[in-house]
């Protein structure tokens, strides 16, 4: 049979590369920043779009999305053309992904510290990114997928499957998680509310880590650990079951994430289960790419590219033995909202995801650019940088996690709290949050000897944009299944009917999970004392999600005897019938807010914004004086009001037309109150002096954006009767 020359496309692999190791190195950078914001508060004091909270979502998108994500379409482009034998289907569309993905990442890194964010985690980006991204996300797999039809390879490698469900799952869970009402151009609403909104967040945020973390980087891993090892994938049956079981089981394990919340006990306990049974299929894919190397352990010590491979696929065997871990309810109890969680997504993230990234990429610098790599020992120093790096990261985490836990259970014998001071149990772990400083910048030193290294690699070497290569055309066969051909080994030659039921497998589980939550009022009980937002609350509630507070404190109590006796009386699902989006949180890195209304004065409130150590000595969280001093734009308030309605918060006709009196009549009570700290009426009228003897625009207190907040915090948790807090007074 007569060979057909063609060429791969190596430009579009070498841009997806360089923009990886280029957004590797802002992402760490910021999150290295934000390491050191935990020992030093105020190091970026008064300055908002550097502030914990703002960037803190500029960090997770921009390893997830920018970091992980271009090299996930490096090695996607790369491998796809030759185990497709077939360059890409359209070198128009491989520009367009190339293109629209780093101008997305650019927007992101604009809007997000400029607090433009719905505060969903992994999904905070505004709904026209969500839509720029959704129609990205299809070119890559038009591009994908036209490309098999083009094939003259018959049967489609363990890889592609992983690829082609990469691309469906994140489709859809994408679309479903991002569905949201706008309000302008950069505003919106979740089209969900409190635990429905909750169950279809961490639906897509567990399996934003399993369809965009691991699926795709599974998917490389069987491409490049045989590619670099030069040996055969272990067990080719054990990768059918890896497969077919992970995209199974994974996507119902999203409610681990809410056990003991107000979330419907059976949704929890279907988590549980999933996430128990998730163990067997990534272990076995753990271990089919670990025995891929037998016999090649001589070749391990000597090669820094398989090195990078052992470490990752160990770090994603170790994260995927505590995921289901965690999931267990008696480990979640200890677990949940504390460091332990940061450990266990760092091991992930810096092993699995970063290594195995770095492995990619030394081994295909050099093949693309005809050459040796630069330097061995400096690929095996970035090697040793990173892993100690990770260890010294991640250990101190684990601590820092069952010492938060720890102290937040204990009891005295009169049956008191022995640590009611939520800032105690920060000033202890302090001395691991620098251990985690040091680990990151271990790790990203390795980041920079990589730059220098693939610099010097590609300097010495010659560029190949179209490599030359040759293959037999595909013969067309019947669709049907031959004599004695296996069902899989037919499905494999046909991609369509494969992705079909990849779909199907994944949608199962979500249908049954959310479906119910959403349509079964049973779910979500109501209760007759919990009403709507006033205006000036809805702009406060805008702002603390403008400011990402939701990142450091949760509004869930769980019905634990210590967080009741902390907090209040634990959270019930019909509490949060009108939070679009929910604010139930992941960590707390301080107190939770759920019952904090009325716990404090407003002249507390107002302190405690301006400069937290005033009010809580020891405290690490950064004043935000900014909202202090700005004007609350409160142009767009009806607005919001009437697409609230349209989700369903029964707001009168009267009290949109009236929202601006509503909101001056609260602002000039808080302003009131206010007054009730010297201190305050001191600065305020010095200030107020100042601006007129000067000329300058005086903004009136009510008026501005502190008294906005200030009405949010005083409303969480009073709709519901609780024991009477002790009002404290800060003079």
């Amino acid at each position: 049979m007569e060979l057909q020359q063609f060429y791969y496309d190596n430009k579009i692999v070498k841009n997806f590369i360089y923009a990886t190791i280029f957004w590797g190195v802002v992402g760490m950078s910021v999150g290295l920043l934000l390491a050191f914001l935990f020992l030093f508060p105020n190091l970026t004091d008064g300055i908002s779009w550097l502030s914990f909270g703002r960037l803190r979502p500029l960090h997770t998108n921009a390893v997830i999305f920018a970091f992980v994500g271009n090299a996930i379409f490096a090695g996607v482009y790369y491998s796809t053309q030759r185990l497709l034998k077939a360059r890409m289907y359209s070198d128009t569309l491989s520009k367009i992904n190339f293109w629209g993905w780093q101008a997305i990442i650019v927007a992101a890194a604009i809007t997000l510290p400029m607090g433009l964010t719905s505060s969903k985690e992994y999904a905070e980006l505004e709904w026209p990114l969500d839509i720029a991204i959704a129609v990205v996300w299809v070119v890559f797999g038009w591009n994908l997928i036209a490309t098999i039809f083009k094939r003259r390879q018959r049967h489609l490698y363990v890889a592609i499957w992983f690829y082609l469900a990469t691309f469906v799952t994140v489709a859809v869970l994408h679309i479903f998680n991002s569905l949201a009402l706008p309000v302008g151009l950069f505003k919106s609403y979740s089209a969900y509310a409190g635990v429905q909104d909750a169950l279809v967040q961490w639906w897509y945020g567990h399996n934003a880590v399993a369809f965009f973390l691991t699926t795709p980087f599974l998917g490389l891993m069987y491409y490049f650990v045989p590619k670099a090892a030069n040996r055969p994938v272990y067990s080719y049956k054990l990768s059918i079951i890896h497969f077919w079981s992970l995209i199974f089981i994974y996507i119902w394990a999203g409610p681990h994430h809410l056990l003991y919340s107000a979330l419907p006990d059976w949704a929890q306990n279907l988590g549980v289960a999933f996430s128990v049974m998730l163990l067997m299929p990534s272990w076995g894919g753990m271990i089919n790419g670990l025995l891929t190397l037998r016999g090649a352990w001589d070749k391990v010590k000597a090669d820094p590219v398989l090195k990078f491979f052992v470490v990752a696929i160990t770090g994603y065997g170790m994260a995927t033995f505590e995921g289901p871990m965690l999931s267990l309810k008696n480990v979640n109890a200890i677990a949940h909202f504390s460091d332990w969680v940061i450990a266990h997504v760092h091991v992930g993230a810096l092993a699995w995801n970063g290594f195995l990234t770095f492995g990619m990429i030394y081994w295909l610098i050099p093949r693309m650019f005809k050459t040796k790599l630069y330097s061995v020992k400096l690929a095996n120093m970035h090697f040793w940088s990173g892993t100690l790096g990770i260890i010294i990261y991640a250990m101190p985490m684990y601590v820092a996690g069952f010492v938060q836990a720890s102290m937040w259970k204990q009891f005295n014998p009169d049956g008191t709290l022995t640590y009611g001071n939520f800032l105690e149990t920060v000033t202890e772990i302090i001395p691991m949050y620098w251990m985690r400083a040091i680990g990151g910048s271990l790790f990203i030193l390795g980041m920079f000897i990589l730059v220098y290294n693939i610099y010097k690699t590609i300097r010495q070497g010659s560029e190949v944009k179209d490599e030359l290569a040759e293959a037999a055309p595909l013969q067309k066969l019947t669709g049907k299944r031959m004599a004695g051909e296996a069902f899989h080994t037919w499905l494999e030659r046909k991609p369509v009917q494969l992705t079909i039921l990849a779909t199907i497998a994944i949608l199962i589980g979500g249908i049954i999970q959310i479906v119910p939550t959403i349509l079964v009022k049973s779910n979500i009980p109501t209760i007759s004392s919990v009403k709507p937002y006033t205006p000036l609350e809805l702009e406060g509630r805008d702002i603390y999600i403008r400011e990402s507070c939701v990142s450091c404190h949760s509004q869930m109590v769980r019905p634990f005897r210590s967080e009741v006796e902390r907090y209040g009386e634990y959270s019930k699902a019909g509490e949060y019938v009108y939070d679009h989006p929910f604010l139930w949180g992941s960590k707390r890195t301080g107190p939770d807010l759920m019952r904090i209304g009325g716990k404090y004065s407003d002249n507390w409130h107002f302190n405690h914004m301006y400069d937290p150590q005033s009010t809580s000595a020891g405290s690490i969280m950064p004043g935000y004086k900014w909202l202090i001093t700005d004007e609350h734009d409160r142009s767009k308030t009806r607005q919001k009001m009437e697409v609230m309605v349209k989700l369903g918060v029964p707001y009168t006709q009267e009290e949109i037309e009236n929202a601006y009196a509503s909101m001056d009549a609260q602002a000039l009570q808080i302003e009131k109150n206010l007054y009730n700290d010297p201190d305050f009426v001191k600065t305020y009228e010095a200030d107020k002096k100042y601006a007129e003897e000067n000329g300058l625009d005086f903004v009136e207190m009510r008026n501005r954006e502190i008294i906005a907040l200030i009405a949010y915090m005083q409303r969480l948790g009073t709709d519901i009767k609780v024991k009477d807090p002790e009002v404290t007074t800060v003079k």
